[in-house]
């Protein structure tokens, strides 16, 4: 399994985004996804995932149906692998 970090900053539409907020929330909690951590930075500009995935382009296909992707919200993504520290 590969850790896959999603980076990502939002664009300046607030209303817009707080709609979309409780789909986000839901579509990360029921995917159920190994070592899924996640959450908003402090000045709400954005936010970080991680999560466990054996296929790098599966993660991207998980990211891409993000809702705040989905939504156009987001004003720049990063998808990496990450070599998670233990």
């Amino acid at each position: 399994m590969k850790s896959i970090a999603f980076f990502y900053t939002m664009k300046n539409e607030p209303d817009l985004i707080k709609g979309l907020v409780p789909e986000h929330i839901k579509y990360w909690k029921d995917l159920d996804l190994a070592d899924y951590k996640g959450g908003p930075f402090y000045d709400r500009s954005g936010g970080l995932i991680t999560f466990s995935s054996d296929d790098i382009e599966i993660a991207n296909k998980i990211i891409n149906d993000d809702p705040f992707v989905k939504g156009q919200v987001i004003s720049d993504k990063q998808i990496k692998i990450w070599i998670a520290g233990n």
